[in-house]
């Protein structure tokens, strides 16, 4: 719900935001991450709920922002010109992998496009450089129903390629159509971990506001989501 620290929890791991306390493993190995540089070369992306893009620039320069390609050669290494042809190649092949081929023009500015087709410019550039996850921090909250559906697709895309992604909301529809585990938070704190085949919809919403307590062991918690689905199948 509001106010229970999902934003404040991905910001730590982002790097926007040093944690007072705990600690953040990748792949079972300790990080510690000062600042979005540090999450950035440990292979983290985030998608931000404001999108964190230029709208004046075009679209390969959103993507390759503070990633510039240089010519190859003198003319980058001693003129530092920037390789703006091949930046935009690479652009619309991503774009093409995440099935955005309804833009084709990818000088086209940022400001042009709709808020589902700049949501896309966000994930696609997330896509391109996440090498390990990508987080999304409600990326549907400010577009409607056609958009978002293109939103989840794009998640759906992405972790079809092999990229884990944290999705950060409260619209519980849109949870339980792309999740495979669950993690609710409260006040702070994360109180349950459940799958789309262990709980329902006003499960989770229960446990979220406090109503319906669920007891779990930090060793449960930590479970592959295969594992829940499998003990949600048994028991059911």
């Amino acid at each position: 719900d509001n106010g229970a620290g999902k934003s404040t929890l991905i910001k730590c791991f982002s790097g926007a935001v040093i944690p007072d306390s705990g600690q953040i493993y990748i792949d079972g190995q300790l990080v510690h991450l000062t600042s979005p540089s540090d999450s950035q070369a440990a292979g983290i992306e985030t998608v931000y709920q404001t999108l964190a893009v230029c709208p004046a620039l075009d679209i390969s320069t959103n993507l390759f922002l503070g990633r510039e390609r240089r010519k190859p050669g003198i003319l980058g290494s001693v003129f530092r010109m920037l390789d703006l042809g091949g930046m935009r190649e690479a652009s619309r092949q991503e774009m093409s992998d995440l099935g955005l081929l309804t833009i084709q023009d990818m000088s086209q500015a940022v400001e042009t496009l709709s808020g589902g087709q700049r949501q896309g410019v966000a994930v696609a550039r997330a896509a391109a450089f996440g090498q390990r996850v990508i987080i999304m921090d409600e990326p549907t909250a400010a577009l409607g129903v056609k958009e978002s559906g293109k939103v989840l697709q794009l998640i759906r895309d992405v972790r079809d390629r092999g990229i884990p992604v944290i999705l950060i909301s409260h619209n519980m529809p849109h949870v339980f159509e792309v999740a495979d585990r669950i993690h609710i938070h409260r006040l702070g704190r994360r109180v349950a971990v459940v799958t789309p085949g262990s709980h329902s919809m006003s499960d989770a919403v229960a446990i979220m506001t406090g109503a319906l307590e669920v007891e779990m062991t930090d060793e449960e918690m930590a479970r592959p989501a295969s594992e829940l689905k499998a003990q949600a199948t048994s028991a059911a």
